[in-house]
């Protein structure tokens, strides 16, 4: 009896020796996303080459994009350029995070874009402290090997990096029933450049059915919205609406306002 009292015990400690824990240095999780709603890589390739090649008010940079279900699973990431050095390195986990929040801040029958959240961030703002939510799961973000950056086997695919970024380049989309199935993020260039971008890569992946937002453009509902003034002592100055984000080139401003109209 006093063998088998000790037994169980003894048994324990030996399935946790050799139980497999994941490396520090691998992302803390794996799953499979859903994506069938979204766009395949190719397709988020091909709609962003075709949008980054257009006047957007920026400095005409290459750019990244991710793409995340609504549970914020990456589904795809690409970029425009030759090679992945071809575009700001930072971008592409800024792309992620943009498309991360669009998505987690977006609703059903309210889309809100990262360049709507700007000046609600700010001190003194409605959503102050936001940006500091939802941290970037650095193991997923930085996991796998360069050489698969902003390919089909990006190893964020699948994985959930997290993050938020309050300007411009964040977009929710809804597809053509007017249902919410994630979001794209775009950066690499001006935060209005990349904005105007994002907006043409979701007009071109037909995912632009947005049901409304805060821009006061019913035509473009989670439209960038550029009305801060200037006021003493404050650099970015006070959005009339609540909305505003700052404006970064006479061209982008102007781009904006004739940007695709969203999809009835």
């Amino acid at each position: 009896m006093k063998t088998f009292r000790f037994l169980v015990p003894a048994l324990g400690l030996a399935v946790l020796a050799y139980t497999p824990f994941a490396s520090a240095d691998q992302p803390s999780y794996s799953s499979h996303a859903n994506c069938s709603a979204l766009p395949s890589y190719t397709a988020l390739r091909d709609a962003l080459k075709v949008a980054r090649a257009q006047p957007n008010g920026g400095f005409n940079l290459d750019m990244w994009a991710t793409v995340v279900n609504r549970d914020g699973q990456v589904c795809a990431v690409a970029f425009t350029g030759a090679d992945r050095g071809s575009q700001w390195p930072g971008s592409r986990v800024i792309s992620a995070q943009k498309a991360n929040t669009a998505n987690a801040f977006s609703l059903p029958g309210l889309a809100l874009s990262t360049a709507n959240i700007y000046s609600a961030v700010q001190p003194g703002g409605s959503l102050f402290g936001l940006q500091h939510s939802n941290p970037v799961d650095t193991l997923v973000a930085y996991a796998g090997r360069g050489a698969d950056f902003g390919t089909k086997n990006d190893p964020m695919v699948d994985e959930r990096p997290g993050g938020v970024n309050v300007f411009g380049g964040g977009l929710a989309l809804y597809n053509a029933a007017g249902t919410l199935v994630g979001g794209i993020g775009v950066s690499g260039d001006s935060s209005c450049a990349d904005h105007n971008i994002a907006w043409r890569t979701r007009n071109l992946l037909k995912l632009d059915y947005v049901p409304g937002g805060v821009s006061g453009d019913d035509l473009r509902r989670d439209n960038i919205v550029y009305d801060i003034t200037p006021q003493p002592g404050q650099q970015e100055g006070v959005s009339a609406g609540g909305w505003g984000h700052p404006a970064c080139s006479a061209a982008a401003t102007s781009i904006a306002a004739t940007l695709p109209k969203i999809r009835p």
